[in-house]
């Protein structure tokens, strides 16, 4: 399956996510998604219970998950994210 989040959109939900999310232990929580960067901010992490993001230098990225329902589910609530902030 492809995965169809653009790097500008995944980087506007993880700002929409420091800004407006709970912060906790250097990460943040909003809706069920989490937010995080690595020690040295260049790799982005974005996840849920069952979805797991990475995206890092020069826009790359990797998913983790093991359904297709599994990742429908997550994007839908980013667009949320999107959407309500």
């Amino acid at each position: 399956m492809k995965n169809e989040l653009d790097s500008k959109f995944l980087l506007q939900v993880f700002d929409k996510i420091r800004q407006n999310g709970a912060k906790e232990n250097e990460q943040y929580h909003l809706m069920g998604i989490t937010a995080y960067t690595d020690h040295d901010g260049y790799t982005l992490f974005i996840e849920d219970a069952t979805v797991k993001l990475q995206f890092g230098f020069h826009n790359q990225y990797h998913f983790d998950y093991d359904t297709k329902e599994q990742y429908e589910a997550f994007e839908k609530k980013l667009k949320q994210i999107d959407k309500a902030y």
